[in-house]
């Protein structure tokens, strides 16, 4: 195959790639059919999504909030009294994906565009309040948290200033200009070089997944907003993180090859995901609401025990064992482990 360059990067033509981007593609023609048959399914699948990814999104970048925390926060939203950082992250993003979900079509892709989205974002984030939609000021190398509790340099960032101006106006004139890349590979470009300028003082890890989702809803993609992208993304973070720092090493003119692969594999894992979903469906539609409601805790809290699964149903371990077992025979959970030990996962 070959190597082609595409805005300031290359980009290497190959099969797996081109596997990749049919497979995605054959998804998409036949969702319009999926779609209409699947209708009261997608509802819940978009309100669970919501959540995961709103709570991922935000856990990438420090957040402590689980998924069942998140949901409580948004099912009890009270803006007047979002007094932690967390708590002010979380109801900004979840403000941002909703006005993405329901005016995708009308964002535009434009630097007002997008700091109009950053405004958003940050909207009560008080810490962010002297930077938000405007340009960086000062320097911001992406760093990550790591597990014994330092920060490490993932890679610098372009400079403030004329530096970071010049290069979101010809990141915006390539978009709008380039009709020969498949649409794909220029939404993970897009985003890859968005997160390389980090032209945005803080925001800007979450606003490059926010982009994400706009730009393949502008792109045709409907079912994105069906699936958490944020969540695959946390589920690899230190991968996420590798390949950034294995394509930014080179920069600029560098191999942006792995990031590519790495967003579309990521794109089909959701997809997968989606339709794995979809067809347990059509058994749970056979099982209880407490059940359901049993199927969503266990989803939202990894290793969750017995005894606490008990709690949040109101209802007896000797109950929930029952729940349980009926599920299991269902082939909708997975147990692990014996004894008090033993957790159970979603199939």
């Amino acid at each position: 195959m070959s190597k082609v360059s595409v805005h300031t990067e290359f980009l290497d033509i190959n099969w797996k790639l081109i596997g990749l981007i049919s497979e995605i593609d054959r998804f998409d023609a036949s969702w319009k059919a999926i779609e209409r048959r699947e209708g009261q399914s997608l509802k819940e699948l978009k309100s669970i999504a919501t959540v995961r990814s709103v709570g991922a999104s935000t856990r990438i970048e420090g957040s402590k909030l689980t998924d069942e925390e998140v949901d409580i926060l948004l099912k009890n939203m009270d803006i007047s009294k979002l007094q932690e950082r967390d708590e002010q992250e979380v109801v900004g993003y979840y403000e941002a994906l909703d006005v993405i979900d329901e005016n995708f079509e009308e964002i535009p892709v434009t630097e007002n565009g997008l700091k109009n989205l950053h405004n958003l974002l940050l909207k009560y984030s008080e810490k962010d309040r002297w930077h938000r939609g405007d340009y960086k000021q000062h320097s911001n190398a992406v760093e990550a948290n790591m597990p014994d509790g330092t920060t490490q340099i993932i890679f610098q960032t372009t400079a403030p200033g004329f530096p970071t101006e010049d290069a979101m106006r010809e990141l915006i004139t390539w978009h709008d200009a380039d009709k020969d890349t498949h649409p794909l590979v220029k939404c993970a470009l897009f985003c890859y070089d968005f997160v390389s300028i980090h032209p945005f003082q803080d925001g800007n890890g979450r606003l490059s997944r926010l982009l994400a989702t706009l730009l393949l809803r502008k792109y045709g993609y409907k079912w994105i907003r069906y699936v958490s992208f944020e969540h695959e993304i946390e589920s690899q973070k230190n991968e996420y993180y590798r390949v950034l720092r294995t394509c930014q090493s080179q920069r600029p003119g560098e191999d942006i090859t792995p990031w590519v692969m790495f967003f579309l594999t990521s794109l089909k894992n959701v997809q997968e995901s989606l339709m794995l979903k979809l067809e347990t469906h059509g058994v749970q539609q056979a099982i209880s609401q407490r059940e359901r409601h049993l199927l969503t805790i266990i989803e939202a809290n990894p290793g969750i025990k017995t005894s606490d699964m008990a709690k949040k149903l109101g209802v007896s371990s000797a109950t929930v064992k029952r729940m349980l077992d009926s599920l299991l025979s269902a082939k909708l959970i997975e147990r692990h482990g014996i004894g008090p030990g033993s957790y159970y996962t979603l199939l």
